[in-house]
């Protein structure tokens, strides 16, 4: 299930999001700027908003999961860590929810969400014993800081 998530709200989602709004909306000649700005718009918004907000909230309510699931972290040592972290990517995702809302604040959001998102997976590339999933959040993190970035710094 988790790798059907994280496939849907870092590729699938943004797509066809991205696809509709710009089938569905009269823009004319598409500029490559406006084109940048749909695109920063959908991907903050799903991978972001949507994903940090749902990695927040399981790993507040079931911080196991994460701990030994995603990490291969035993014992309940590091569950109050896992918990905090959750509140810190639900806090992120609630603002990235939130662009929908305030278009403004795409651009934070998007520099925001590419320094959490490379950080988080140049620290799996340093884990050496990586499971898949680990394998799957270090290749979904540094593709998400790579569009998020281009987004931010275009």
């Amino acid at each position: 299930m988790y790798v059907l998530v994280v496939m849907a709200l870092m590729f699938l989602f943004p797509l066809v999001s991205i696809v509709a709004q710009i089938v569905l909306t009269d823009h004319g000649a598409l500029s490559a700027a406006a084109a940048l700005g749909i695109i920063a718009k959908w991907y903050v918004f799903w991978a972001v908003g949507v994903r940090l907000s749902l990695a927040g909230m399981r790993q507040i309510f079931q911080p196991r999961y994460t701990a030994q699931t995603i990490l291969g972290l035993t014992g309940s040592d590091s569950l109050i860590v896992v918990r905090e972290l959750g509140f810190a990517n639900a806090a992120i995702g609630a603002a990235g929810l939130g662009t929908l809302f305030a278009p403004s604040w795409v651009p934070p959001l998007a520099m925001v969400g590419a320094i959490f998102y490379g950080l988080a997976g140049i620290n799996h590339c340093f884990h050496k014993n990586r499971n898949r999933l680990q394998n799957l959040a270090l290749v979904s993190d540094l593709f998400a800081a790579l569009i998020l970035g281009v987004c931010f710094f275009t």
